[in-house]
């Protein structure tokens, strides 16, 4: 039977936060004093970097949780026959047999048991929580079902809203959310998130995790697997669906109809219109998390001359993306710039001026080299990234990473430094490109 949620709330994570907010407004203060890099030559060529860091992602309270008398109150979900077993583990993968490794519930239930989960109860007032591990050992897949049960159907909403927050605001070091899907037919109301972790010479390690709320219960399944490429959906809608309908009998509530699942990006309630942490592209030597902070919108390196004054947008806003607790230089992060206009067409003459003006750098800045990266063009995307070297003249050079796409109303610009040893590759800054752009369209 289930125990209690106590003695597992703290102000660890808040204090974290605060570590970081601190480390980055000394970060700030070092560069306004000059130790940005700084390029000025012959050409006219001016290169400066911003990198900001901090963290203003709002967590859960933590608290204290009751005692067991308040899961004596009611028999809901109350027995582990509720839970997945083998035997319907099987839609997880059709190879090998599944096995349960362990169920566990309550004050023994692990303080983390899947992806970017903050704290051990997403309910610290709840009635119960359930923990089962699952294992495939001629696959070697594994999976893990959560389940944390509140008092009413109105508490498990949110209780289902602080889960889902913890996914689209991830600060797991080396995890990135590679795809995002909306559920249907499976509970009342879904999501299933597909994270992937540094990747090795041939497969990376992904983590599908499906959350669904049904009644008073907040259901999370985790399939982790290892693939070339990000897993479908389908396998864990699957596996979801067939462990809802056992607490839909309890609950009721649930929806009806085929298990569908739409792509859609968890949402970024934090900073709407600009990616989270957890969008931003993985590093194998940048073993913490990226952390996120509101900045002044700049002019670029000295190619881009983007003049936003001139552009006379509806509204422009930057974030800049460092990592403050890896070992990296001052100079280490990525600036993620939105500029809204009134018109389509206003923000795709926008853009084709940024192009243009890149482009033709080496004719114009006599220090600058330039060289196409690739282009983004899709049914709603257009854009190009370049690599930008400015020659400083005594010795130094320094090397960055330029992006700009439009889409609809909006453009967006991306800067990021080449360091030594912290470069992306083309693909992937094409890919952090396209991520930023779909974010953008939240942008108000």
């Amino acid at each position: 039977m289930a125990g209690s949620h106590r003695g597992q709330r703290s102000g660890t994570r808040a204090a974290a936060r605060e570590a970081r907010r601190q480390q980055a407004r000394k970060r700030n203060q070092t560069i306004a004093a000059g130790v940005a890099v700084v390029v000025l030559v012959g050409g006219g060529g001016v290169a400066a970097l911003n990198a900001f860091g901090g963290d203003e992602t709002p967590g859960p309270k933590a608290g204290s949780s009751p005692t067991d008398d308040k899961s004596s109150q009611s028999n809901v979900l109350s027995d582990d026959k509720v839970l997945l077993d083998a035997t319907a583990a099987k839609t997880l993968g059709a190879t090998g047999a599944w096995k349960v490794t362990g169920t566990a519930s309550g004050d023994s239930a692990p303080d983390t048991s899947f992806a970017c989960q903050l704290q051990r109860f997403a309910d610290p007032s709840g009635l119960r929580t359930w923990v089962r591990t699952l294992q495939n050992p001629t696959t070697k897949d594994t999976a893990v079902q959560y389940i944390d049960v509140s008092n009413d159907k109105a508490t498990a909403a949110k209780t289902y809203n602080t889960v889902v927050h913890w996914l689209s605001q991830c600060t797991t070091p080396q995890t990135r959310l590679s795809a995002g899907y909306l559920t249907t037919g499976v509970g009342q109301t879904g999501v299933i998130a597909v994270f992937g972790q540094v990747p090795g010479a041939k497969t990376t390690k992904y983590r599908t995790v499906s959350v669904t709320l049904a009644g008073q219960a907040t259901m999370v399944l985790e399939h982790d697997t290892t693939a070339a490429t990000p897993p479908k959906p389908d396998v864990v809608l699957g596996a979801t669906s067939a462990a809802a309908k056992k607490i839909c009998a309890e609950t009721g509530g649930c929806a009806t109809g085929a298990p569908v699942a739409k792509p859609a990006l968890l949402p970024n309630t934090d900073n709407p219109g600009f990616m989270a942490p957890v969008d931003l592209p993985l590093l194998a030597e940048v073993d913490k998390p990226w952390v996120s902070t509101a900045a002044q919108p700049g002019d670029g390196t000295g190619c881009e001359k983007l003049s936003l004054k001139k552009a006379k947008p509806l509204k422009a806003g930057t974030f800049t993306y460092v990592a403050p607790e890896a070992k990296v230089p001052t100079e280490f992060g990525m600036d993620d710039t939105v500029v809204k206009f009134a018109t389509a067409a206003a923000a795709s003459d926008f853009v084709a001026k940024i192009r243009k003006n890149v482009d033709a750098c080496e004719k114009n800045v006599s220090n600058a080299k330039v060289e196409s990266t690739g282009t983004l063009k899709t049914s709603t995307i257009s854009g190009k990234s370049w690599t930008a070297t400015y020659d400083s003249g005594d010795g130094k050079k320094y090397h960055y990473r330029i992006g700009i796409a439009g889409s609809g109303d909006r453009a967006v610009y991306l800067l990021f430094p080449v360091l030594k040893d912290l470069d992306l590759t083309d693909a992937a800054f094409n890919e952090t490109l396209a991520r930023a752009v779909d974010r953008s369209a939240a942008f108000k």
